[in-house]
């Protein structure tokens, strides 16, 4: 009965287009795992696989902030790029690797100015504070945000009308992570108080394999190394997706094998989950069959292929768009989106194929 119930959960994801394995935003399931997922994220830069650029450059940082030990903190971090490729893990890290507290919040989270005034008033010296989607900030909180980065000084009203008095209270030293998919939307004078900023890039197969065999390891699950390339071809360049592959192969391979992935068995879980050999899943391949079969290879704009998907405009461009401009199976002009002649031949061979 308990394999029966596993099995129909994975049928049941495979299914479901509204929770897709390759979402790369955080979903509920990644929340209900989230005690696993805590023990597969790296926390020190030794752990963190790929990104070496931003590796080297925040590690120089850091290590000259610890070698000057002179009160002086790290300048605040800007990390921007598509989600799913570790910008929270490293804000973990660069607290981790300071020595410092980690204070969690998101833009959405901080709705009024007092909001974040209350999160500033309760830093501790050298604390690292992480703002999620910050370009998501209300323009009055990101004011108060501005002298409190610069000057660690927060300006309040006290009162009402004429009566109403401003009060600079001092704050202590901190840094700012801010991660953002949208680096453009950030005001300019928000971004400007940012001392570092870094993109955080696709990631490489054989990374990927890396990040799969080391969940696999940590899940104490074994993976043949042929299974290991299989799932990393699908995992769409995102370490966020390859651990929710390697998770639900997994299942997959305690009902129908011996708890050990091999290559058969990793082929029967993407394929249950109709994940093909790009990493697509079926909402992804809709969307480009909708826009070959109503507008052939003609521009479409954004807001019409969300009325044709029945997505937002903004999960099309944050989540459907960056991995397909990657693998060059949509293009991006003046006049809208247009599906690639790429794309038209991978959509005849999965027709062929089912």
């Amino acid at each position: 009965m308990a394999n029966m119930g596993i099995e129909r959960s994975i049928e049941a994801e495979a299914s479901e287009p509204r929770s897709r394995l390759v979402d790369t935003s955080v979903n509920e399931n990644d929340l209900s795992e989230q005690a696993e997922e805590v023990t597969l994220r790296p926390l020190t830069f030794a752990d963190y696989i790929g990104q070496e650029r931003l590796k080297s450059n925040l590690k120089l940082a850091i290590d000259a902030v610890k070698k000057r030990d002179d009160g002086t903190t790290l300048d605040h971090v800007l990390l921007y790029g598509p989600p799913g490729l570790g910008k929270t893990t490293m804000a973990n890290i660069i607290a981790h690797e300071l020595g410092a507290s980690l204070r969690v919040t998101s833009g959405p989270a901080i709705e009024r100015a007092g909001d974040l005034a209350s999160i500033l008033t309760n830093l501790q010296n050298g604390d690292v504070l992480f703002i999620d989607e910050i370009h998501r900030l209300r323009r009055a909180v990101e004011e108060v945000l501005y002298s409190a980065m610069e000057d660690y000084k927060l300006d309040i009203v006290i009162g009402k009308g004429p009566a109403a008095r401003s009060v600079r209270l001092d704050l202590p030293k901190f840094t700012v992570v801010g991660a953002t998919t949208r680096t453009g939307s950030l005001a300019g004078p928000l971004r400007d108080r940012f001392g570092l900023i870094h993109r955080l890039e696709y990631y490489k197969i054989p990374e990927i394999e890396r990040i799969i065999s080391r969940t696999a390891r940590l899940l104490g699950t074994e993976i043949v190394p042929e299974a290991t390339s299989l799932l990393a071809t699908r995992s769409r360049l995102t370490p966020r997706i390859a651990n929710r592959l390697t998770k639900r192969v997994r299942d997959y391979a305690e009902v129908h094998g011996n708890g050990v992935i091999d290559v058969n068995l990793a082929q029967g879980a993407l394929d249950l989950m109709e994940i093909d050999n790009l990493g697509l899943d079926p909402a992804d391949r809709n969307m480009l069959e909708l826009m070959l079969e109503n507008y052939g290879d003609r521009p479409v704009g954004l807001t019409t292929i969300a009325a044709l998907t029945g997505d937002e405009a903004a999960t099309i461009e944050d989540y459907y768009e960056p991995y397909m401009l990657q693998l060059g199976l949509i293009e991006r002009t003046p006049r809208g989106r247009s599906v690639t002649k790429k794309a038209q031949d991978h959509l005849a061979k999965v027709r062929s194929r089912t």
